[in-house]
């Protein structure tokens, strides 16, 4: 089972479940909150997310874009411990259940569901495979921000609340987690820049160097900072301030993303993606307790 559990990529499964706890903070914020719909929720985007990692290890395997010895997670298929056929049967598998999950939604979002959640599909595919991949042509960083900030963010809300209530809260929450999401993929592109640029892998580190990513990790941060504030400005000064502890781990990170490189990151992924969760985390419970500020 380890070379599966690797191909999870378990360091980073927090991204998918923060998206769903904004979402439900947004919801708890607007007096809708409901557990069996946020449940559902939860296991949808983490079985798209592992369905995600699962397609990108086979494609870039089938692709050539993957090599033994890499600086990043060990790569099963690569490696020889998984067959590519036995990667692919269990991304497609992965995507049936997602897509039958996904139906169960229909109770509380209504048939509207249906095109977002193909939507999300295509995304977990075409990240990694299709007539323009992309995660090889540098647009992995803006649908990440889409896909686990305001899609998670704005659906898990509405398949609670019943309806959308896209107000600044609602907003700021999907900015933010979308920002800090894709920080985690900078992380990872920044890591594997050296063995990415070999094969011809156009990240957005390929194409803008290290130094230019390193500022668009450090800015991300800061906006995302920018919004948690705006977020919670209706709830009682002092405990509205964690964007203030939120943005000091952020720069001692970048400090860090700076001084290292290669397998070095590995620990800095982990952290980036564990910091969104907690802010997640945050928001849900000053939301519960100030629900629409009172």
């Amino acid at each position: 089972m380890t070379p599966w559990i690797e191909a999870m990529r378990l360091r980073t499964l927090p991204v998918s479940v923060a998206g769903v706890v904004g979402g439900t903070a947004c919801a708890v914020y607007h007096h809708g909150f409901n557990a069996v719909p946020m449940i559902i929720c939860l296991a949808f985007a983490v079985i798209a997310q592992i369905a995600s990692n699962f397609a990108n290890e086979y494609y870039d395997f089938k692709n050539g874009l993957d090599k033994k010895g890499r600086e990043g997670f060990r790569r099963g298929v690569t490696e020889g411990d998984i067959s590519p056929m036995a990667m692919k049967r269990a991304t497609y598998s992965l995507l049936l259940l997602d897509a039958l999950l996904g139906c169960s939604l229909i109770i509380w979002g209504g048939w509207e569901l249906i095109p977002v959640g193909i939507s999300i599909a295509i995304f977990a595919l075409a990240y990694s495979t299709g007539p323009y991949p992309l995660s090889h042509h540098g647009l992995g960083d803006i649908a990440v921000i889409i896909f686990f900030g305001f899609v998670p963010v704005i659906f898990t809300e509405y398949v609670q609340l019943g309806t959308f209530d896209l107000d600044y809260v609602t907003i700021c929450v999907a900015a933010a987690t979308g920002l800090m999401a894709a920080n985690v993929l900078i992380v990872n592109n920044y890591r594997d820049f050296e063995d990415d640029k070999a094969v011809g892998k156009r990240t957005t580190v390929v194409i803008f160097g290290r130094k230019a990513m390193a500022k668009a990790y450090l800015f991300s941060g800061i906006a995302a900072a920018v919004c948690i504030a705006i977020a919670a400005s209706s709830v009682p000064v002092g405990i509205g301030q964690g964007w203030v502890g939120y943005l000091v781990c952020h720069l001692t990170y970048y400090s860090y993303l700076r001084e290292r490189k290669g397998a070095e990151l590995n620990k800095l992924l982990k952290f980036t993606s564990i910091l969104l969760f907690l802010v997640s985390i945050y928001l849900l419970v000053i939301f519960a307790v100030y629900p629409c500020g009172k």
